[in-house]
């Protein structure tokens, strides 16, 4: 989108605060679509096709991975940011960052690494996605990390509000040297304002994140037989869009009936957010994009009305899906599995990778096990499963 079609609040690629380490600028690609590149690019954006959501990948293709629901919500972001007349290319990037951080396993992976972390810094995966873009993708010989724009990076670890009072959890401590003095910060001589709220393109892709998954577990979950869609109708969100497909298609069969109605969910969760940002920009007289940092409130949201359906929406998910038996059951398989891999792990740090094990190799415990969960994190379900079975099957045959 051309600077001039983009609203006064909208960040504007042309007047980025640059990139930590200085490069020249691309003669083919605004700020924004070079990082976006970048990340696409990136191997732990390659990874996300094998880690997934709900579902342990080996269940089925037809499931979201993180790489698809990162696209879904990348898609929508874009849509959200284009409407508000924003830089959809920001958004878009900040939305297929947003979960380059998270471990195999779903939130299964994540609770594992947290218990296994917590006498070592700690393990969130939002710092671990921040850490991939400034630390730990190793792709240039200059500097560690992407080296992407402020704003991308800022929307990354902001995207879903202030985070300046979490810096003293264990986890967030490497965020730290990016906040202000004040704030205890400065040592990466980048300050990230992490007292304000990000960017309205970075608003979009958390709310987009919102979106995606709502709809997305819906899908899944019926297609896995959790539940039913006359269940659904039950659901106060759900329940008028499937009996108005019904009335327009009185011949749809149930396939196409739930397609129908988690594309009409999409269309109006989309509606209302759009329709309740316009009312909180024009009550809260933003203008610029410094209004919207220090902003007393996010910008791009959801109604109280919506925010009510989702809440019961996301309560009914709870319930049978989330804590359905066969998913609870590949919970339990899977952190079993990382809990074993990290023990290993911390004990023999030589059977990993080199590139991983030697920093393990320290008697540093604390450097030792970030090592392991930096190693660990990277890994897809398909690949912690493979070395699960060679580290601890009895099949004594070389591994060459």
């Amino acid at each position: 989108m051309s600077q001039i079609e983009l609203a006064t609040y909208a960040e504007r690629a042309g007047q980025t605060q640059g990139r930590r380490f200085f490069e020249p600028p691309s003669r083919t690609r605004t700020a924004f679509a070079r990082d976006r590149d970048r990340i696409i690019h990136a191997t732990a954006f390659r990874r996300l096709k094998e880690k997934t959501q709900v579902f342990v990948a080996h269940e089925g293709d037809h499931y979201r991975t993180r790489l698809t629901h990162s696209l879904e919500v990348a898609q929508i972001a874009r849509s959200l940011a284009h409407a508000l007349r924003l830089d959809d290319d920001l958004a878009e990037t900040i939305a297929l960052a947003h979960d380059l951080g998270h471990p195999p396993f779903a939130h299964a992976g994540e609770d594992e690494l947290v218990v296994q972390m917590a006498g070592y810094g700690g393990f969130d995966h939002n710092v671990q996605s921040f850490r991939v873009v400034t630390e730990l993708e190793n792709r240039y010989p200059q500097f560690d990390g992407l080296n992407l724009s402020w704003e991308t990076v800022e929307g990354v670890i902001k995207h879903n509000g202030p985070v300046s009072h979490r810096l003293d959890e264990p986890a967030w401590s490497v965020v730290r040297p990016y906040a202000a003095k004040g704030l205890g910060g400065g040592e990466a001589g980048w300050d990230l304002r992490l007292d304000t709220f990000a960017s309205l393109e970075a608003q979009c892709a958390a709310i987009a994140d919102d979106i995606a998954y709502n709809n997305h577990d819906v899908d899944d979950g019926v297609q896995a037989g959790l539940f039913t869609l006359a269940d659904l109708a039950e659901v106060p969100l759900i329940g008028p869009m499937l009996a108005q497909a019904r009335r327009d298609w009185p011949n749809i069969d149930e396939r196409m009936l739930r397609i129908e109605a988690v594309r009409r969910m999409i269309g109006v969760m989309v509606e209302d957010v759009l329709a309740e940002t316009q009312a909180r920009l024009e009550a809260d007289r933003i203008v610029t994009t410094e209004d919207v940092r220090l902003a007393k409130r996010t910008m791009v949201d959801f109604s109280a009305g919506m925010h009510a359906d989702l809440a019961i929406l996301r309560k009914f998910l709870f319930e049978r899906m989330y804590r359905h038996y066969r998913v609870n059951r590949t919970r339990s398989q899977a952190r079993r599995v990382l809990s074993q891999l990290f023990e290993l792990f911390m004990a023999e740090p030589e059977v990993m990778p080199p590139e991983w094990g030697a920093p393990a190799l320290t008697q540093d415990r604390t450097r030792r096990a970030r090592a392991v969960c930096d190693y660990i994190a990277g890994m897809t379900d398909r690949y912690a499963i493979e070395v699960h079975q060679k580290l601890f099957s009895l099949d004594l045959a070389l591994d060459l």
